[in-house]
Order: C-alpha cells, then structure tokens, then sequence
C-alpha cells in the first residue's frame, strides 16, 4: 500500500480556462478521506473537505450507488441533489454485502488519513469496520461519524432523518406562523449543519493530529446540530422559562423588522435600532409616526405590531421593491428584497463574488455549482476542480494509487467485488 501522507490528488484543467488552485496549494493538500457516507450529511462534510484540497474517494455500495442517485429531478440522467454534493471526489463501486468487499474496505480505511462514515450507530463495528478498532490498529486515523442522535443517549438507536430531527429539535415549533403551524425549513437544515459540523470537528482533528501524530473519534448528529443552532431561541429558554413560538416572517424580539409589502411584492426591512427606526419613519414620509405613544420604544412596536406593520405597508404601497430598497439602504437601513432561487442565483453579487462556478461534465456539459462559501485570501484559484464522478468511474484508478497491483484490480473487478466504468451502472 501507499503511505497515506502522499500527495495523490491532481488538480484538473477547467474547460472554461479559469485557472484552478495547484493541489498542493490547497489547505487540505495531502489529506486522504475515504467517504462511506450516503444522501445528505456525510457527503456534504466530505465535500466541504474536497473543496478544501483534500483526495476525497466516495465508495458507493453495488450496484446501484449511494441512493441519492436515484433521487430526482434529473439532468441529462444525473441527480441534481447528487450533484449538488460530490463535487472533487472520485467514485469507487464495493460491494458491500461480500466479504471480500468489507475486507478491501477495511483495508483503504486503514491506508486513509480520514473516513466519513453516516451510518446507523453499530453498522459499522457489524461491517468489521468499528471505528475504535481500525484507530487502534492505525493511530494516526480520523474517523467521523454522523448519526441521527449520537451514539449515545436515550434516542442514540433510533434512525435519524432531517425532517425528524427538526421536530424533536424545536426548529419547527418557532418557524411558520400561528395559522401554518409548525414549519419545517425549506432544505434540509439538519443534514446540513450535521455536515459543516462534522467537518469542523475533522479540521480540529486533523491540526491536532499535526502536533500529536494521533487521530481520533468525531462525533455529529442531526439532533445535536440543530440544537447547537437554537442560538438566542434556545437561550431565552435556559435563562428566562421563555418558549419560543411561531414567530412568521417577524423578527421575534425586535421591531419593525420582518416582511413588509410594497407596490409590486415583499421586500425585508430591518430597522433594528432606535436610530433606524427614526430614520425609517423619515424614510417613509410620516416622521410623526416616531412620536406615537405606541410606537416609541421597541417594547411598544413589539406589543403593537400589527398596527405598526399595517402603517408601513400603507406607505410603501406606493412605490417599487427596488425604489424601497434603494431609499432604504441609502438610509442605513437595511433592506431587499425577497428572491426566489432563481433571481438569489441571478444576482449580480453572486456573480461577482464567485459563488457559482462552471465545471465540464462528461454527460452533461457544462455544469454550474454553488460553491464552499469560504474566502482564502491566499487562495486565488477556483473551487471546483472535479465534476462530481459518475459511478464507478474511478473504481481502476484509485485501487491503483492505493498500492493494488492490476491484477489484483482485475481479480476484484472479475469476482464482482468492485465495479467500474460502464459495469457500475445498474
């Protein structure tokens, strides 16, 4: 086998000739992560890794892949909600069921620097594969698992899905309105933050492992990452007894701060000082409504909310989201409007800053990706290197670079153990 400190990953020509950063440039250069996660939150950290340089292998169980793949909609045949999280890895086909599958696999956990694993608590300690075991056996190995519920507690048994985690988590009970009710976020939140978090706790592992040379256990739920986000919600509980309710699109403690109505659609106001609220009323034309007893203090705006929301749609009513925004803004006051995702994807600052970028696809073309939202001031390069892989289509290539002979390659590939190119697809 390679030793698991080499630098494996090239970094690809763009189609467009956008200059990409080296790999050896990249922050995570050098660092080899073995994903054997699936759908949502464990993909997600490990692409959050990928972006970062890291050689990041997907092994996908045969013969049909990670189950996202079937997820629609489509493009050109492709998942977009795969896509949109297997950026920069390369795909491996296992079979997962073989026992000489689980063997091989045993033996690239042992030969990375990082495995990312979102399995039921206990799978992988039944796939031969516990995490404690293969640490003790490689000191240096980093093993993040994300769950439902942790792996410990009364709930640590019980499968985890996002929308379940938003419920026990409280998210819903204050998201939506009195007449919705209970709400639940328009993506999946909980995966998400278990994701970033679980890729937080690797980073902390990885510098840590620098000047110890151990690795470690990393440890993220959906649950945990939820409640680690309950933010000030969370702390009016512990210090005040106070339940946070359904709070619409209003800011729960501070007004005028919400969604408001001007002449052609909502638009976002937050005035969220005493100064700003003055200098809304100016803004608006009705700077006597700053001395209305009702409205005089934030206590009062909260109380009276409503009257007070009424009073301003009144005025805004006459005229444009745009023309708001920009008086608004030129106030001090910040506002904007309310996209949908295609006009969030249009906007000229997206553009501007590099959020979306362009990678060749071998089916579907030209790709465009929401990248990792991280700035490197010593980074200049792009963030998408790889299209996400097609399945199996790296399966040779990165049984090769893990030290397997090629006829050791072909004998996995003849036994139906691995699967590549055309022969992993269903």
């Amino acid at each position: 086998m390679v030793d698991a400190a080499t630098e494996r990953s090239p970094t690809e020509e763009q189609a467009d000739g956008t200059p990409t950063p080296e790999a050896g440039d990249l922050p995570l250069a050098g660092m080899r992560v073995l994903d054997l996660s699936r759908a949502l939150s464990g993909p997600f950290c490990a692409m959050i890794l990928a972006d970062l340089g890291a050689d990041v292998v997907k092994v996908e169980p045969a013969p049909a892949g990670d189950m996202i793949r079937a997820w629609g909609p489509f493009d050109h045949g492709e998942s977009v909600y795969y896509l949109s999280t297997n950026r920069n890895k390369r795909s491996l086909v296992v079979d997962f069921r073989s026992p000489d599958g689980l063997r091989l696999l045993r033996d690239l956990a042992l030969a990375s620097d990082v495995v990312v694993e979102n399995f039921k608590p206990g799978t992988m300690a039944a796939m031969g594969l516990d995490p404690a075991g293969l640490r003790a056996e490689r000191p240096g190995l980093i093993v993040a698992s994300i769950s439902g519920f942790g792996s410990r507690g009364p709930l640590g048994a019980q499968p985890g899905f996002d929308q379940i985690a938003q419920g026990y988590a409280g998210f819903m009970s204050f998201t939506g309105t009195a007449e919705s009710g209970p709400t639940r976020v328009g993506v999946a939140i909980g995966d998400l933050a278990a994701g970033l978090w679980a890729a937080i706790g690797v980073l902390a592992a990885w510098i840590t492992r620098q000047r110890s040379g151990r690795g470690q256990g990393v440890e993220a739920s959906l649950f945990a990452g939820l409640i680690g986000l309950l933010s000030m919600q969370g702390q009016r509980w512990l210090s005040l007894g106070d339940v946070a309710g359904p709070a619409g699109n209003h800011h729960p403690i501070i007004a005028p701060y919400g969604v408001f109505r001007a002449a052609d659609g909502d638009l976002n106001i937050a005035a969220a000082t005493q100064d700003m609220w003055v200098s809304l009323c100016g803004v608006l034309g009705v700077p006597a409504l700053a001395d209305d007893p009702r409205f005089r203090d934030n206590a009062g705006r909260m109380h009276h909310r409503d009257a007070l929301h009424a009073a301003i749609d009144e005025r805004l009513a006459a005229r444009t989201r745009a023309e708001w925004t920009a008086r608004l803004v030129a106030a001090g006051i910040p506002a904007g409007p309310i996209n949908d995702v295609a006009d969030a994807l249009s906007e000229p600052q997206v553009t501007e800053t590099g959020l979306v970028e362009t990678v060749q696809h071998p089916t579907i073309g030209a790709l465009r990706q929401v990248v990792t939202p991280i700035g490197l001031s010593d980074l200049e390069g792009r963030c998408v290197r790889r299209p996400p892989p097609r399945l199996g289509e790296h399966s040779a290539e990165v049984l090769a670079e893990f030290g397997y002979a090629p006829d050791a390659i072909a004998a996995l590939m003849d036994g139906r153990v691995v699967f590549g190119g055309e022969a992993a697809r269903p």
